[in-house]
């Protein structure tokens, strides 16, 4: 299994936990304990996924998350947000700036596993399909991962690219705000279906005039119009 995980926690027993049940499943894993370590480690290797803390003794996760996301080299690396706080606001925070899962200390070990595994077939999936998705002037480019609307390229965080994907793959289908967040996320968040509102809404502007081909469902979801 070629699959190489970063572990950033600060709390040694964790991240030691962390690593010996990850390597146990047959994942290369690499672990820091703070900022500063990561920005090194990130910068001189290939992940296929980071396990990101919020509380780091040299400032906040969600800085990192940020830097990560708005990076065309990084942005595609799945995230995986670990903190103690168990506060809605950082969850849907989190969410926007591109993190794909959120799991909040304590946590079960295996559940975790299980969530990173969901995440990796999910990245597997996508990198595996098709070239590239077209619909009228929009054009998906998966190898690349861009998108261009009558030939102009916008830029998609990694969530906003994958929430494209799964509605042009299903256009003409209802999908719920429950859905999109099984689906796109990669499993049943308990977080507040704000976080798919406040995406599609982005998604939207970023595909200008195109972007009223996404119809809201009064009362249940999305749509991607399928008809010219």
């Amino acid at each position: 299994m070629n699959v190489n995980i970063l572990v950033i926690e600060d709390e040694p027993d964790i991240r030691k936990n962390l690593e010996y049940n990850l390597i146990r499943e047959g994942f290369k894993v690499s672990s820091v304990g703070s900022l500063n370590e990561a920005n090194k480690t990130i910068n001189n290797n290939n992940f296929s996924l980071i396990l990101l803390d919020l509380m780091l003794p040299d400032g906040s996760g969600l800085d990192l998350c940020k830097k990560i996301k708005t990076n065309p080299e990084t942005e595609t690396i799945p995230i995986i947000i670990l903190t103690a706080k168990d506060d809605e606001v950082d969850k849907v925070v989190g969410f926007e700036l591109g993190a794909d899962d959120y799991v909040t200390k304590p946590f079960s070990v295996r559940e975790l596993i299980l969530r990173v595994k969901v995440i990796l077939k999910k990245q597997s999936e996508i990198n595996s399909n098709e070239s590239a998705i077209q619909y009228g002037p929009i054009i998906m480019d998966l190898d690349a991962h861009n998108v261009s609307v009558e030939g102009a390229e916008i830029t998609l965080t990694a969530l906003e690219f994958k929430l494209l994907k799964h509605l042009l793959t299903r256009k003409g289908r209802v999908q719920t705000r429950d859905q999109l967040l099984g689906d796109v996320w990669g499993y049943s968040s308990e977080v507040t279906t704000r976080t798919v509102d406040t995406h599609i809404k982005r998604l939207r502007e970023k595909l200008g005039v195109t972007g009223n081909l996404i119809q809201t469902i009064r009362g249940v979801g999305y749509r991607f119009n399928n008809q010219n």
